[in-house]
């Protein structure tokens, strides 16, 4: 072992010491992986993990609906300014909340303006996320009361909180996308992510599926519990999910991940074909001038703690990452693309470093400290040892 890869090893390994389960992290340049190093436990159980282990990403699937909405773009499928009803009529019947009763009824208006898929990239659709606003928190305990066959579907069509275009509200947004991707293709998106993006970047276990050559390596989530201990989900992973959520439902490995990451590092292109023009990054990777990113106040606890990233650094959204307009002191440059998944899965493209990376657990609730503390202390000791 060389003295970089143990100074990285022993800052994945100090928060598995701080009790994070189950960690693995990774670093690539625009052509190849620099390090990779599991740590931890997969499983209730004690086995350990390994860098082939299966991840829930949640959020990070973001990266990938992204990918695949700018490919229909440039395939002349998609027009990201035309209201989004046009490919997907369901989505023309979202309304905007006017006010919300104690028994969680619902008074709603039309919007004044229609949704774009420009809109979805960019969260500014006006649908939230139940963890993070407590008016959709009310809106879930009470669709949670009446079970339903189609629970992801029924939670799709909650209000907007605001006109379309009106401003920053992070949510459900790329679900919706995922699903203008899949009707605009005619195929499950799913298969596009097969297809137009693991294919080409040489991924072979990432899927909205639970396939049997991935069950066996995935990983058991942890949540923390009040008095701090940790308990493992008992959750079952059904094979296929009743729908294909683009803004949450993949499950992925860190080096698969890293080779997305590569994509947008470099000029869009994989090992076996281009996925994005260098144009389409470039333009895509810049964060939109005036558009506020705010914090994301808990409204579940057990879910998520208060999320707020880099307090008081400038930052913007793109296509669809957190771009940092600031330069962070000993880590990411300014204009770094990055964002997470709920089970506290980290990654960051630095374009100016022609670094990224990612840090991934599987606990709850999001931005546990000792998770929000590993991931600062692995980027900066990646910076200090690669940059």
């Amino acid at each position: 072992m060389d003295a970089t890869t143990r100074v990285l090893d022993e800052s994945v390994d100090a928060a598995i010491g701080s009790g994070v389960p189950l960690i693995i992290a990774g670093l690539t340049d625009t052509s190849e992986t620099r390090y990779l190093h599991p740590a931890g436990r997969r499983t209730a159980d004690g086995d350990a993990a390994a860098s082939d282990t299966v991840l829930a990403l949640f959020s990070a699937t973001k990266a990938f609906t992204a990918t695949a909405a700018l490919q229909c773009v440039e395939d002349g499928l998609l027009d990201l300014d035309a209201p989004a009803r046009e490919y997907l009529p369901e989505i023309g019947d979202l309304r905007v909340l006017e006010e919300l009763g104690a028994d969680g009824s619902v008074r709603t208006r039309p919007p004044s303006r229609d949704i774009t898929a420009r809109m979805l990239l960019l969260h500014t659709s006006g649908l939230a996320y139940e963890m993070f606003d407590p008016r959709y928190a009310v809106l879930a305990r009470q669709r949670m009361s009446h079970p339903s066959p189609t629970p992801m579907r029924d939670s799709l069509f909650s209000p907007l909180l605001h006109d379309p275009g009106e401003r920053w509200t992070y949510g459900i947004s790329m679900d919706w996308l995922g699903l203008v991707v899949a009707a605009v293709r005619g195929q499950r998106l799913d298969t596009v992510v097969q297809e137009r993006i693991c294919a080409p970047c040489g991924m072979t276990s990432t899927s909205f599926d639970m396939r049997p050559d991935m069950r066996p390596r995935l990983a058991t989530l942890f949540r923390r519990t009040r008095d701090g201990s940790l308990v493992p989900s008992t959750a079952e992973v059904p094979d296929t999910p009743e729908l294909d959520m683009g803004g949450q439902g993949l499950y992925s490995t860190v080096p698969d991940m890293l080779a997305l990451l590569r994509v947008w590092l470099g000029d869009g292109s994989a090992p076996g074909g281009r996925l994005l023009r260098p144009e389409t990054i470039e333009w895509a990777a810049r964060g939109m001038p005036g558009l506020e990113v705010t914090p994301l106040p808990s409204a579940i606890p057990a879910l998520t703690r208060d999320a707020d990233f880099f307090p008081g650094s400038r930052k913007s959204w793109a296509y669809s990452f957190l771009v940092t307009e600031d330069d962070v002191p000993d880590a990411r440059r300014a204009g770094t693309l990055s964002w997470a998944g709920l089970a506290n899965v980290h990654y960051w493209i630095d374009r100016t470093s022609g670094l990224a990376g990612v840090w991934a657990a599987q606990m709850l609730p999001f931005f546990d400290p000792a998770c929000a503390a590993g991931v600062d202390a692995f980027e900066r000791a990646a910076y200090a040892e690669l940059s």
